[in-house]
């Protein structure tokens, strides 16, 4: 799924004594604007989720600049559809089992220096991700299906995942058949959305400013 993390946002100039750095845009949307600093930002809090080193390559940085770019065409989608955004509150309980997974607010919090990124940041992006795959299941599940054969297909594909782990209480398949359906609607639906992604980005501008992926 290309579709996963926050909607680009323009970062304020910052100041340093009396020398003014403007953030560089790396990409522009139609009327809307992705900054250097919020590329960086989305790599850096991807790479504290996934406990991976951060990697800010050029190759990395036009990958999340894509990303972003996604998330922004979604965000405007769900703007266009009066979608009803979640509360940030949502977000509170993921972050509660994060912290804990980490070791507490302190290993948290070493954590975040670290990585070069803040609690605001990462919530952000945790109530992204719930936002994302609500809104997926409200814009493109209604209009797939799970035929029976698809389920099927995938169920046998389990079961060999299953079979290769070594499990031994196998379901049945009328036992797994409604777990199996959720996987295929939510796969159609992820299709689906690729499917949409790809057309919105052939309706809208969308310049990339090579210069920031040097």
């Amino acid at each position: 799924m290309r579709a996963a993390a926050l909607i680009a946002a323009i970062f304020a100039a910052a100041t340093a004594g009396l020398a003014e750095i403007v953030d560089r845009v790396a990409v522009s949307v139609a009327n809307q604007v992705i900054t250097e600093s919020r590329i960086l930002v989305d790599l850096r809090v991807a790479a504290f989720l996934n406990r991976s080193d951060p990697d800010l390559s050029p190759e990395a940085r036009r990958d999340a600049a894509d990303r972003l770019v996604d998330q922004l065409l979604i965000r405007r989608e769900m703007e266009a559809s009066s979608y009803p955004l979640p509360a940030e509150s949502e977000a509170d309980a993921p972050e509660k089992a994060l912290i804990a997974s980490v070791g507490g607010d302190a290993a948290y919090d070493d954590a975040l220096r670290k990585y070069g990124v803040t609690r605001e940041e990462v919530k952000h992006q945790l109530w992204w991700q719930i936002t994302t795959v609500r809104f997926i299941v409200y814009r493109f599940r209604p209009a797939v299906q799970a035929p029976r054969s698809a389920v099927l297909d995938e169920y046998n594909r389990e079961v060999e995942q299953w079979k290769a782990r070594g499990e031994i209480n196998i379901p049945s398949f009328e036992d797994a058949r409604a777990t199996m359906e959720q996987i295929v609607l939510e796969q159609r639906a992820n299709q689906a959305l690729d499917v949409w992604l790809g057309e919105t980005r052939k309706q809208v501008s969308i310049i990339y400013h090579e210069d920031a992926f040097q």
